[in-house]
Protein backbone atom coordinates (compact mmCIF):
# COMPACT_ATOMS: atom_id res chain seq x y z
CA UNK A 1 0.00 0.00 0.00
CA UNK A 2 2.84 2.40 0.81
CA UNK A 3 4.37 2.07 -2.66
CA UNK A 4 1.03 3.19 -4.15
CA UNK A 5 0.81 6.19 -1.83
CA UNK A 6 4.36 7.22 -2.76
CA UNK A 7 3.55 7.25 -6.50
CA UNK A 8 -0.24 7.71 -6.66
CA UNK A 9 -0.43 9.41 -10.06
CA UNK A 10 1.74 6.75 -11.72
CA UNK A 11 -0.46 3.95 -10.43
CA UNK A 12 -3.58 5.89 -11.36
CA UNK A 13 -2.51 6.02 -15.00
CA UNK A 14 -1.39 2.38 -15.05
CA UNK A 15 -4.75 1.29 -13.67
CA UNK A 16 -6.64 3.56 -16.09
CA UNK A 17 -4.90 2.13 -19.16
CA UNK A 18 -5.28 -1.49 -18.01
CA UNK A 19 -9.01 -1.15 -17.34
CA UNK A 20 -9.90 0.85 -20.46
CA UNK A 21 -7.69 -0.90 -22.99
CA UNK A 22 -8.53 -4.29 -21.53
CA UNK A 23 -12.24 -3.58 -21.91
CA UNK A 24 -11.76 -2.53 -25.56
CA UNK A 25 -9.86 -5.76 -26.28
CA UNK A 26 -12.78 -7.72 -24.80
CA UNK A 27 -15.21 -5.74 -26.98
CA UNK A 28 -13.15 -6.53 -30.09
CA UNK A 29 -12.97 -10.21 -29.12
CA UNK A 30 -16.76 -10.37 -28.73
CA UNK A 31 -17.90 -8.25 -31.70
CA UNK A 32 -14.89 -7.94 -33.97
CA UNK A 33 -13.59 -4.63 -35.30
CA UNK A 34 -16.20 -2.51 -37.10
CA UNK A 35 -15.57 -2.00 -40.80
CA UNK A 36 -18.36 0.40 -41.75
CA UNK A 37 -19.63 3.69 -40.35
CA UNK A 38 -22.93 2.00 -39.55
CA UNK A 39 -21.18 -0.65 -37.46
CA UNK A 40 -19.15 2.03 -35.68
CA UNK A 41 -22.29 3.99 -34.80
CA UNK A 42 -24.00 0.83 -33.56
CA UNK A 43 -21.10 -0.16 -31.29
CA UNK A 44 -20.01 3.34 -30.28
CA UNK A 45 -22.13 3.62 -27.09
CA UNK A 46 -20.70 0.32 -25.80
CA UNK A 47 -17.16 1.33 -26.78
CA UNK A 48 -17.50 4.65 -24.97
CA UNK A 49 -18.90 2.97 -21.86
CA UNK A 50 -16.06 0.41 -21.75
CA UNK A 51 -13.37 3.08 -22.09
CA UNK A 52 -14.91 5.28 -19.41
CA UNK A 53 -14.47 2.63 -16.75
CA UNK A 54 -10.73 3.28 -16.69
CA UNK A 55 -10.47 6.89 -15.47
CA UNK A 56 -13.61 6.83 -13.33
CA UNK A 57 -12.94 3.56 -11.47
CA UNK A 58 -9.24 4.33 -11.08
CA UNK A 59 -9.92 7.85 -9.83
CA UNK A 60 -12.44 6.77 -7.21
CA UNK A 61 -10.23 3.91 -6.02
CA UNK A 62 -7.11 6.06 -5.76
CA UNK A 63 -8.95 8.80 -3.86
CA UNK A 64 -9.97 6.23 -1.27
CA UNK A 65 -6.53 4.61 -1.07
CA UNK A 66 -4.59 7.87 -0.83
CA UNK A 67 -6.92 10.28 0.96
CA UNK A 68 -9.71 8.15 2.45
CA UNK A 69 -12.99 9.77 3.48
CA UNK A 70 -11.46 13.24 3.44
CA UNK A 71 -10.66 12.70 -0.24
CA UNK A 72 -14.26 11.82 -1.06
CA UNK A 73 -15.54 14.85 0.87
CA UNK A 74 -13.17 17.05 -1.10
CA UNK A 75 -14.30 15.41 -4.36
CA UNK A 76 -17.98 16.13 -3.68
CA UNK A 77 -17.14 19.66 -2.58
CA UNK A 78 -15.43 20.35 -5.92
CA UNK A 79 -18.15 18.52 -7.84
CA UNK A 80 -20.87 20.82 -6.51
CA UNK A 81 -18.84 24.00 -6.61
CA UNK A 82 -20.90 26.07 -9.03
CA UNK A 83 -20.37 29.63 -7.80
CA UNK A 84 -17.71 30.75 -10.23
CA UNK A 85 -17.66 33.67 -12.64
CA UNK A 86 -19.98 33.52 -15.64
CA UNK A 87 -16.98 33.92 -17.97
CA UNK A 88 -15.62 30.55 -16.86
CA UNK A 89 -18.86 28.80 -17.77
CA UNK A 90 -18.73 30.50 -21.15
CA UNK A 91 -15.12 29.41 -21.74
CA UNK A 92 -15.87 25.88 -20.54
CA UNK A 93 -18.94 25.35 -22.71
CA UNK A 94 -17.92 27.23 -25.85
CA UNK A 95 -14.16 26.91 -26.35
CA UNK A 96 -14.24 23.34 -27.68
CA UNK A 97 -17.41 23.56 -29.81
CA UNK A 98 -16.38 26.86 -31.40
CA UNK A 99 -13.03 25.45 -32.57
CA UNK A 100 -14.69 22.22 -33.70
CA UNK A 101 -17.21 24.20 -35.73
CA UNK A 102 -14.81 26.77 -37.15
CA UNK A 103 -12.25 24.28 -38.49
CA UNK A 104 -14.60 22.21 -40.71
CA UNK A 105 -16.33 25.38 -41.91
CA UNK A 106 -12.95 26.78 -42.95
CA UNK A 107 -11.92 23.53 -44.64
CA UNK A 108 -15.27 23.35 -46.43
CA UNK A 109 -14.22 26.43 -48.39
CA UNK A 110 -11.77 24.11 -50.17
CA UNK A 111 -13.93 20.97 -50.27
CA UNK A 112 -17.60 20.44 -49.33
CA UNK A 113 -16.78 17.04 -47.80
CA UNK A 114 -15.52 18.92 -44.73
CA UNK A 115 -18.86 20.51 -43.94
CA UNK A 116 -19.81 19.90 -40.29
CA UNK A 117 -21.70 16.64 -39.87
CA UNK A 118 -24.78 18.27 -38.40
CA UNK A 119 -25.15 20.26 -41.64
CA UNK A 120 -25.00 17.23 -43.95
CA UNK A 121 -26.59 14.42 -41.88
CA UNK A 122 -29.80 13.04 -43.35
CA UNK A 123 -31.24 12.63 -39.88
CA UNK A 124 -29.92 15.33 -37.59
CA UNK A 125 -31.83 14.49 -34.41
CA UNK A 126 -30.08 11.15 -33.65
CA UNK A 127 -26.68 12.76 -34.29
CA UNK A 128 -27.50 15.64 -31.96
CA UNK A 129 -28.82 13.32 -29.25
CA UNK A 130 -25.82 11.01 -29.53
CA UNK A 131 -23.44 13.95 -29.24
CA UNK A 132 -25.16 15.41 -26.18
CA UNK A 133 -25.56 12.07 -24.37
CA UNK A 134 -22.00 10.96 -25.14
CA UNK A 135 -20.70 14.37 -24.09
CA UNK A 136 -22.45 14.10 -20.72
CA UNK A 137 -21.23 10.53 -20.12
CA UNK A 138 -17.65 11.28 -21.12
CA UNK A 139 -17.47 14.58 -19.26
CA UNK A 140 -18.68 13.09 -15.99
CA UNK A 141 -16.86 9.76 -16.03
CA UNK A 142 -13.50 10.87 -17.40
CA UNK A 143 -13.14 13.91 -15.17
CA UNK A 144 -13.87 11.86 -12.06
CA UNK A 145 -10.38 10.56 -12.75
CA UNK A 146 -8.42 13.29 -14.55
CA UNK A 147 -9.59 16.22 -12.41
CA UNK A 148 -11.10 14.19 -9.61
CA UNK A 149 -7.70 12.76 -8.67
CA UNK A 150 -4.72 12.95 -11.07
CA UNK A 151 -4.52 16.66 -11.89
CA UNK A 152 -4.96 18.02 -8.34
CA UNK A 153 -2.19 15.64 -7.24
CA UNK A 154 0.07 16.75 -10.07
CA UNK A 155 -0.56 20.45 -9.42
CA UNK A 156 1.19 20.03 -6.08
CA UNK A 157 4.44 19.58 -8.04
CA UNK A 158 3.95 20.99 -11.53
CA UNK A 159 2.79 24.22 -13.14
CA UNK A 160 -0.44 24.55 -15.11
CA UNK A 161 1.44 24.27 -18.39
CA UNK A 162 3.49 21.23 -17.37
CA UNK A 163 0.47 19.47 -15.87
CA UNK A 164 -1.61 20.13 -18.98
CA UNK A 165 1.13 18.86 -21.30
CA UNK A 166 1.82 15.68 -19.34
CA UNK A 167 -1.82 14.75 -18.84
CA UNK A 168 -2.68 15.85 -22.39
CA UNK A 169 -0.14 13.47 -23.94
CA UNK A 170 -1.27 10.58 -21.73
CA UNK A 171 -4.89 11.47 -22.45
CA UNK A 172 -4.13 11.28 -26.18
CA UNK A 173 -2.38 7.93 -25.77
CA UNK A 174 -5.34 6.61 -23.80
CA UNK A 175 -7.66 7.60 -26.69
CA UNK A 176 -5.68 5.74 -29.34
CA UNK A 177 -7.33 2.41 -28.58
CA UNK A 178 -10.91 3.68 -28.92
CA UNK A 179 -10.39 6.36 -31.55
CA UNK A 180 -7.98 4.57 -33.87
CA UNK A 181 -7.25 0.89 -33.26
CA UNK A 182 -10.82 -0.16 -32.46
CA UNK A 183 -12.32 1.24 -35.69
CA UNK A 184 -9.24 1.42 -37.89
CA UNK A 185 -10.89 -0.60 -40.67
CA UNK A 186 -13.52 2.10 -41.01
CA UNK A 187 -11.54 5.33 -40.87
CA UNK A 188 -8.19 4.50 -42.48
CA UNK A 189 -9.77 4.48 -45.94
CA UNK A 190 -7.18 3.89 -48.67
CA UNK A 191 -4.30 4.54 -46.27
CA UNK A 192 -2.23 1.82 -44.68
CA UNK A 193 -3.83 1.06 -41.28
CA UNK A 194 -0.42 1.21 -39.59
CA UNK A 195 0.36 4.62 -41.12
CA UNK A 196 -3.08 5.87 -40.19
CA UNK A 197 -2.67 4.84 -36.54
CA UNK A 198 0.77 6.44 -36.29
CA UNK A 199 -0.17 9.75 -37.92
CA UNK A 200 -3.56 10.12 -36.27
CA UNK A 201 -2.20 8.87 -32.97
CA UNK A 202 0.41 11.62 -33.05
CA UNK A 203 -2.39 14.04 -33.88
CA UNK A 204 -4.05 13.13 -30.59
CA UNK A 205 -0.84 12.76 -28.57
CA UNK A 206 0.77 16.03 -29.59
CA UNK A 207 -1.86 17.81 -31.61
CA UNK A 208 -5.39 18.22 -30.38
CA UNK A 209 -5.61 17.01 -26.80
CA UNK A 210 -2.56 18.47 -24.99
CA UNK A 211 -3.43 22.13 -25.82
CA UNK A 212 -7.04 21.62 -24.80
CA UNK A 213 -5.99 19.95 -21.57
CA UNK A 214 -3.74 22.95 -20.88
CA UNK A 215 -6.80 25.17 -21.26
CA UNK A 216 -8.76 22.93 -18.91
CA UNK A 217 -6.07 23.02 -16.21
CA UNK A 218 -5.92 26.81 -16.58
CA UNK A 219 -9.69 27.12 -16.06
CA UNK A 220 -9.56 24.72 -13.12
CA UNK A 221 -6.75 26.73 -11.54
CA UNK A 222 -9.06 29.74 -11.55
CA UNK A 223 -12.26 28.01 -10.46
CA UNK A 224 -11.39 24.88 -8.47
CA UNK A 225 -14.64 23.44 -9.81
CA UNK A 226 -14.88 19.84 -10.95
CA UNK A 227 -18.36 20.63 -12.27
CA UNK A 228 -16.95 23.25 -14.66
CA UNK A 229 -14.36 20.75 -15.88
CA UNK A 230 -17.07 18.20 -16.63
CA UNK A 231 -18.94 20.85 -18.61
CA UNK A 232 -15.80 21.76 -20.53
CA UNK A 233 -15.18 18.13 -21.45
CA UNK A 234 -18.86 17.76 -22.34
CA UNK A 235 -18.55 20.61 -24.85
CA UNK A 236 -15.45 19.09 -26.45
CA UNK A 237 -16.92 15.61 -26.85
CA UNK A 238 -20.36 16.76 -27.96
CA UNK A 239 -18.83 19.16 -30.48
CA UNK A 240 -16.46 16.51 -31.85
CA UNK A 241 -19.39 14.19 -32.61
CA UNK A 242 -21.90 16.78 -33.82
CA UNK A 243 -19.60 18.89 -36.01
CA UNK A 244 -17.11 16.34 -37.35
CA UNK A 245 -17.35 15.85 -41.16
CA UNK A 246 -19.14 12.59 -41.84
CA UNK A 247 -17.53 11.83 -45.20
CA UNK A 248 -13.89 12.55 -44.33
CA UNK A 249 -12.10 9.15 -44.30
CA UNK A 250 -8.43 8.31 -44.81
CA UNK A 251 -6.34 11.30 -45.90
CA UNK A 252 -9.18 13.83 -45.44
CA UNK A 253 -9.49 12.66 -41.82
CA UNK A 254 -5.79 13.29 -41.23
CA UNK A 255 -6.03 16.75 -42.82
CA UNK A 256 -8.99 17.54 -40.59
CA UNK A 257 -7.06 16.33 -37.51
CA UNK A 258 -4.01 18.42 -38.38
CA UNK A 259 -6.16 21.50 -38.88
CA UNK A 260 -7.85 20.91 -35.52
CA UNK A 261 -4.47 20.50 -33.85
CA UNK A 262 -3.21 23.78 -35.31
CA UNK A 263 -6.36 25.59 -34.17
CA UNK A 264 -6.16 24.17 -30.64
CA UNK A 265 -2.53 25.21 -30.28
CA UNK A 266 -3.31 28.70 -31.55
CA UNK A 267 -6.01 29.08 -28.90
CA UNK A 268 -3.74 27.74 -26.15
CA UNK A 269 -0.89 30.03 -27.27
CA UNK A 270 -3.21 33.02 -27.27
CA UNK A 271 -4.25 32.27 -23.68
CA UNK A 272 -0.62 31.86 -22.59
CA UNK A 273 0.36 35.18 -24.18
CA UNK A 274 -2.68 36.94 -22.70
CA UNK A 275 -1.56 35.77 -19.24
CA UNK A 276 2.00 37.00 -19.65
CA UNK A 277 3.43 33.55 -20.29
CA UNK A 278 2.33 32.10 -16.95
CA UNK A 279 -0.98 30.30 -16.52
CA UNK A 280 -0.61 29.46 -12.82
CA UNK A 281 -2.53 31.72 -10.51
CA UNK A 282 -0.71 30.59 -7.40
CA UNK A 283 1.40 27.66 -6.17
CA UNK A 284 -0.65 24.75 -4.86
Amino acid sequence: MNFIKKNPVLYYFIMTFIISWGAIFVLIALNGMPTTVEQVNAQLPIAIATMLGGPSISGLLMIGLVNGRAGYRDLFSRLFKWRVGFQWYAIALLSGPLVLLAVPLLLSLFSPEYLPGIFTANNKVPLLIMGLVAGAMVGICEELGWFGFAIPEMRRRYSVLATGLIVGVLWGAWHIMSNDVWAIGTYSGALSPALYVVVRGLGFLIGQLPPFRILMVWVYDRTGSLLVMMLMHFGLTAGSLIFAPQAALGIPTLIYDLALAAAMWLVAAAVVLANGGSLSRQPQ
